[in-house]
């Protein structure tokens, strides 16, 4: 894989509130503490891979408002060494933004997004010609308006997109977001083909594919390996990651799978779960831009995601990768096949 990575899609600013409580509809609830930070799955693989001290070309892109936080996005990236020239300021709508409103009392966390700019983010947002990476990311697919968008013919636009990328010569992959949407099944389905390497949760892996992979509040490997499977044969060019809470599991073209199991973080480091996924997908894509076999990648990627998880901001807790992966071997389990 040629080095460097352009990530694409979501760009958010992240308001995150610790309140004491979920309060019930009516009643008031008191603010702990709050603060801003990156959010969206590009923008956050981009922030992680910068904090794990990647040794290769970052490059962002797409759309935020002409407004003080789009200004904000522009500059935390440039400050972080992230190449912004194709992270366009639109008219028209505010930068995007999620309230991240997370309960001290359960420490579960509730979302209030505002689209914005990410609406307007299409394939003209991006120049492949213009860009010295050799590798596309893009998230999240079915939470980007423009993109989202069937043609006449059923495909989507970021099926487009991803083409546009394998025809350029760059390998790809893209992040599904957790949402119901209507025609979530027939979106997906339009991009597999050009997507070489799909990353997944268990959530969106059973809305795609319509096979149950939570039972008992666990998670069945027969199950998950069947939807990994259905994904690649959905058009996948190389491998179907489909991670959750406990580990993970890798399908490659020819329906083989590798397992992992999430090293474990003592409860008492844990500040939140925020950016997680992202950070795991961080952690696989530089274990692929720096050659790491599938074993390697998803060491990495149970690292960064464990990083994670000591931050209540989505890429706070990522050091690099060498101090990430030495806190893993200490508090975690290796990865088995």
């Amino acid at each position: 894989m040629k080095p460097g990575i352009i990530c694409a899609g979501n760009f958010i600013v992240d308001r995150l509130r610790e309140v004491e409580v979920w309060p019930e509809e009516e009643m008031l609830a008191e603010i702990l503490s709050e603060s801003v930070s990156n959010g969206g799955g590009p923008y956050n693989v981009l922030k992680d891979l910068a904090a794990m001290e990647a040794p290769f070309l970052l490059e962002a892109a797409g759309c935020v408002g002409e407004d003080v936080e789009g200004q904000w996005i522009r500059e935390d990236c440039r400050r972080a060494g992230i190449d912004t020239r194709q992270l366009h300021m639109v008219a028209g709508a505010p930068t995007s933004y999620t309230e991240v409103i997370c309960s001290a009392a359960t420490g579960r966390r509730t979302f209030f997004h505002r689209r914005g700019a990410n609406a307007l983010f299409g394939p003209e947002h991006v120049d492949f010609a213009a860009s010295r990476a050799g590798h596309f990311h893009l998230a999240y697919l079915m939470l980007l308006d423009a993109l989202d968008e069937e043609g006449e013919d059923g495909r989507t636009h970021a099926a487009r997109l991803l083409e546009k990328a394998r025809a350029a010569g760059l390998s790809t992959s893209a992040d599904l977001v957790s949402v119901r949407r209507p025609r979530f099944v027939e979106k997906v389905a339009s991009a597999l083909p050009f997507i070489d390497y799909l990353f997944v949760n268990e959530l969106e892996a059973e809305q795609a594919t319509g096979i149950r992979i939570r039972e008992d509040g666990g998670i069945s490997m027969d199950a998950a390996r069947s939807a990994a499977r259905a994904l690649v044969g959905g058009g996948v060019g190389r491998q179907v990651i489909l991670h959750f809470s406990a580990g993970a599991v890798v399908c490659d073209a020819s329906g083989g799978t590798m397992e992992g199991r999430a090293w474990e973080v003592p409860p008492e480091e844990i500040a939140g779960a925020n950016g997680a996924g992202d950070a795991f997908a961080a952690g696989y894509l530089f274990g692929l831009q720096t050659g790491e076999e599938s074993g390697g990648c998803l060491r990495m990627a149970f690292a960064a995601a464990a990083a994670c998880l000591t931050h209540a901001s989505p890429s706070g807790g990522l050091r690099p990768m060498a101090e990430c992966l030495a806190r893993g071997e200490r508090i975690g389990k290796a990865v088995h096949s």
